[in-house]
């Protein structure tokens, strides 16, 4: 099985719209080997700037260079993204719809290592919380690929999130991505898993077992958090039951965003896979998805729990 971290693809098709699109720059925090930034950096030098470890300054510096004209891409770990920087984002870039691109890495549990005060458990809630702020969280690196050249394209603030570890090549070239569409790899009509990210593989991984078991699954890869493609989310509530998948805390995130269409639009039982309201711990990532329910087995679980609320 091919894999790819999203981080890698991101940092590659920065070289690679970088040479179509002068006015591109990119600025990291001293992270440029982890966010693969660097990739940029050695092609574009006099277009990558290093700001040290000072992701308020990143992003303060990042809004100067859109209101003069370049599209940059801040690129930094969403923990420091999303946390240390929060008010340069909400009210530098954001507040006046600056065209700043937040390149966000290692997001997740799948940190591994680092531990709790790396892992961004909390980064989707906080930024779709924002007015003005464009959600993307990519299922693969061909996805991550085309989303860097969206985010390039579309005007105002993006927030990419993006993963630390070689994760299942999904889609090829072929594949179209577009800011606010979701992607159905699967249709199916007894019940819908709607995931984002890393839990993607893990959602078409659940809809093969509960294929063996005799249910027929739809697979929805929303890619988009905001703007919410809630055509997909009620085509996907027309299979009578739907679980959201996601490597996020259930609060604020994916599943939030799905109920509040659900609850205004086409109430069906929904169930959310994705971390507890707890801090997440060091460990290998695989172990820690594991561990925190973020597995196909959960998805199947969480799928097979809901059967019996269908109307």
């Amino acid at each position: 099985m091919t894999k790819i971290a999203t981080r890698e693809a991101y940092g590659r098709a920065l070289v690679e719209l970088g040479r179509q699109n002068s006015q591109v720059v990119v600025l990291d925090a001293d992270l440029s080997k982890s966010t693969m930034t660097h990739y940029f950096a050695q092609e574009f030098p006099e277009r990558f700037f290093n700001m040290g470890i000072a992701e308020q300054s990143l992003m303060a510096t990042a809004a100067g260079l859109a209101l003069s004209g370049k599209i940059p891409f801040a690129s930094t770990f969403a923990v420091f993204a999303t946390g240390r920087a929060y008010d340069q984002v909400r009210n530098g870039i954001a507040y006046p719809k600056v065209n700043v691109k937040i390149g966000a890495t290692h997001a997740g549990l799948t940190v591994g290592e680092d531990g709790a005060s790396h892992q961004a458990i909390e980064d989707i809630a906080l930024m779709r919380a924002i007015p003005n702020m464009t959600v993307i969280v990519p299922a693969d690196g061909e996805e991550t690929r085309q989303a860097v050249f969206a985010a390039a394209a579309h005007q105002g603030p993006v927030y990419l999130r993006l993963g630390r570890p070689a994760v299942p090549v999904i889609y090829n070239e072929n594949y179209q991505f577009q800011i606010g569409r979701a992607h159905t790899l699967r249709q199916g009509k007894d019940a819908a898993i709607i995931a984002c990210g890393v839990m993607v593989h893990e959602a078409l991984k659940a809809a093969e077992e509960l294929a063996a078991a005799g249910l027929d699954v739809m697979v929805v890869n929303m890619s988009t958090i905001k703007p919410l493609d809630r055509e997909a989310v009620l085509a996907a509530a027309a299979t009578g039951a739907v679980v959201t998948a996601e490597e996020h805390t259930v609060i604020g995130g994916l599943g939030s965003a799905v109920a509040e269409v659900l609850a205004t639009e086409k109430p069906v039982p929904l169930a959310m896979v994705g971390i507890r309201d707890t801090f997440g711990e060091s460990g290998k990532p695989d172990e820690l998805m594991a561990k925190y329910g973020l597995t196909a087995a959960d998805i199947v679980a969480a799928v097979k729990g809901l059967k019996g609320k269908k109307d």
